[in-house]
């Protein structure tokens, strides 16, 4: 145990010194610059009125008062699309000059509408912006023929309304696209932080000039490093989205209770990872270029159920993919520690999985494992 304790507090006193791991909060900070404005806003939208009545100023006044969209008068639609096409505008919307005419006679009125969908978010926002208006603008149409013809308000509500929806703000509701993705992002963050941190620390110590050093000297050095990222832990999960003005339900307790599964597991994935890669330099020639797709694996950006199986078997082999599900669900949706037994338990078996594999090959490279085939032919000779 002294062995042990004093391994833990040289490791821990060596990254208080050196606080590299602080990299990570400024790498967060720097990230979350581009989201400091909150959601976008003040789309630039092009709108060529060729009608000009009231109806035409009507729909025009509606576009004007989305918070997503900043309408911009054109005489022209090959002036604006000069314009989308120089990226000043996101789109054109074309009123024809029979707009009204058409709309009062219940024929098929058909706007033109033209847009930039190279931007994903701003385009996305504006369809749903422009189908709102779109829809209110219909409804106050039905009901102002239905009124005429004899209908009451109660019945023009049942026929337009005949079920009344409710939405509830089930995950991660935020001010923009961020809330949604930064669950994910942070948990990978920390998982591959970690991960580089303890394979570094094993082949570090794996290949002291004096040699192996005992396991014991390992377990406590690598359980040196277990607070640092607990610390780091608590700022990702709860201070930070808090700076940010996201959603954030788990207390200090929480975090901690559901990153430490999350950081054991990963400690027996750099044990495969030791094995595997030997060379301190391989950890940068390797690990820098599994980032991304660690991401997008993770279910934060695509659904796993709309990946081909394969991957989402891939998927399932994370400790991030299980740790982002419950540290979501705990910290965005509400939901408590005993709703993600099965998250942490999946975690726990990964770690003891890989970290068996790991001693497994280690065991099989050091020769232990012919001997112990050697010594179990002798005896069954015997």
């Amino acid at each position: 145990m002294k062995i042990f304790c004093s391994a833990f507090v040289k490791i821990f006193l060596f990254m208080l010194v050196r606080p590299m791991w602080l990299l990570l909060l400024l790498s967060v900070s720097l990230m979350s610059l581009v989201y400091s404005n909150g959601t976008i806003t003040s789309l630039p939208v092009a709108i060529v009125d060729q009608d000009h009545t009231s109806t035409s100023r009507s729909l025009i006044r509606s576009l004007n008062t989305s918070s997503k969209i900043e309408t911009v008068m054109y005489d022209s639609s090959l002036q604006a699309y000069d314009d989308i096409n120089d990226h000043k505008l996101f789109a054109v919307f074309t009123i024809p000059n029979d707009f009204e005419k058409r709309l009062l006679s219940s024929q098929e009125v058909t706007i033109p509408a033209y847009g930039d969908a190279s931007s994903r978010l701003a385009n996305g926002l504006i369809q749903v912006d422009i189908k709102g208006i779109y829809q209110q603008i219909l409804t106050e149409y039905n009901t102002r023929i239905m009124r005429n013809n004899g209908f009451s308000d109660k019945q023009i509500n049942i026929i337009l309304s005949p079920i009344k929806g409710q939405t509830e703000p089930l995950y991660n509701p935020g001010i923009s696209f961020a809330a949604i993705t930064f669950p994910g992002l942070l948990v990978m963050l920390l998982q591959h932080s970690f991960l580089i941190a303890t394979t570094r620390t094993n082949i570090t110590l794996s290949s002291l000039p004096q040699g192996k050093p005992p396991k014991i000297v390992i377990l406590g050095s690598l359980s040196g490093l277990i607070p640092i990222w607990l610390f780091l832990s608590i700022v990702l999960f709860g201070l930070w989205p808090w700076i940010l003005g996201y959603r954030q339900l788990a207390n200090i307790p929480e975090i901690l209770i559901m990153t430490f599964p999350l950081l054991l597991g990963v400690l027996g994935l750099s044990k495969l990872l030791t094995e595997c890669l030997r060379k301190t330099e391989m950890i940068y020639l390797t690990l820098a270029f599994l980032t991304t797709p660690v991401f997008y694996l993770s279910g934060t950006i695509w659904p796993l159920d709309a990946m081909p199986f394969w991957v989402q078997v891939v998927s399932k082999m994370l400790p991030s993919t299980w740790a982002t599900n419950m540290i979501a669900g705990v910290n965005q949706m509400g939901l408590g520690l005993k709703d993600n037994l099965f998250n942490v338990f999946m975690i726990l078996l990964l770690g003891i999985i890989y970290g068996s594999l790991g001693i497994f090959i280690a065991a099989l490279r050091d020769g232990r494992i012919r001997r112990l085939f050697k010594n179990y032919k002798m005896q069954t000779k015997k």
